[in-house]
C-alpha cells in the first residue's frame, strides 16, 4: 500500500516556547498529546521532506539549526512568517490567525462541531462553540434547506 493511504495525522506532543531569551520545550498548555488530521497535499508534502530526516530532526528548522523563533512582525520583507504567507497567498495574519482559519476550513467544508473540537485540542464542543460560534451561522441555512426538504418528501414533492 502507498504511503498516500496510510495515516494523514500529525501528532503534537510538545510545545517550544520562547522565555528569558531560550527556547524551552515542554507539553502543550493543556499537557495533553493531540492527533490533527491533514489533507493528503499537505500528508504528501510532509512525507516527501521528512523521508530524508532522522527521528528527531526539525521538519521545519530554523536556518541556523534549532527551533524557528516566533514570528516578528517588525521583520519585513525578512519575516519567515510573512514570506510564508505570500508564497501560500494568504492574507497577512499572526499566527494565531492560521488557527482561526483552520477552523474556519473545517466548518465550511461541513465538518460536526466534535471533529472540529478534537482538531483544536478543545476540552469541549461547547468551548468550540464559544470561540467560533460565528462560523456555524450558515448551518442554520443548512438546518432550514433540509427541513424544507422533509416537508417536500411528506408532500409528494409539492411545495407550497
Amino acid at each position: 500500500m502507498s504511503n498516500r493511504y496510510r495515516s494523514r495525522r500529525l501528532q503534537g506532543v510538545e510545545n517550544v516556547v520562547l522565555a528569558n531569551g531560550s527556547m524551552h520545550v515542554g507539553t502543550s498548555k493543556s499537557h495533553e498529546q493531540r492527533l490533527m488530521a491533514v489533507p493528503h497535499f499537505v500528508a504528501d508534502a510532509i512525507a516527501e521532506r521528512a523521508v530524508r530526516l532522522k527521528p528527531h530532526d526539525l521538519l521545519f528548522p530554523a536556518p541556523t539549526g534549532g527551533y524557528r523563533r516566533a514570528p516578528n512582525s517588525s521583520a519585513g520583507k525578512k519575516s519567515w512568517w510573512l514570506t510564508a504567507l505570500k508564497t501560500a497567498e494568504l492574507p497577512r495574519m499572526g499566527v494565531h490567525g492560521l488557527r482561526h482559519t483552520s477552523a474556519s476550513l473545517m466548518v465550511s467544508a461541513g465538518a460536526n462541531v466534535k471533529a472540529v473540537q478534537k482538531h483544536l485540542g478543545h476540552k469541549s464542543a461547547a468551548m468550540t462553540l464559544d470561540v467560533y460560534a460565528d462560523l456555524f451561522d450558515d448551518d442554520l441555512d443548512g438546518v432550514a434547506d433540509a427541513l424544507e426538504i422533509a416537508a417536500m418528501a411528506v408532500r409528494g414533492g409539492q411545495l407550497r
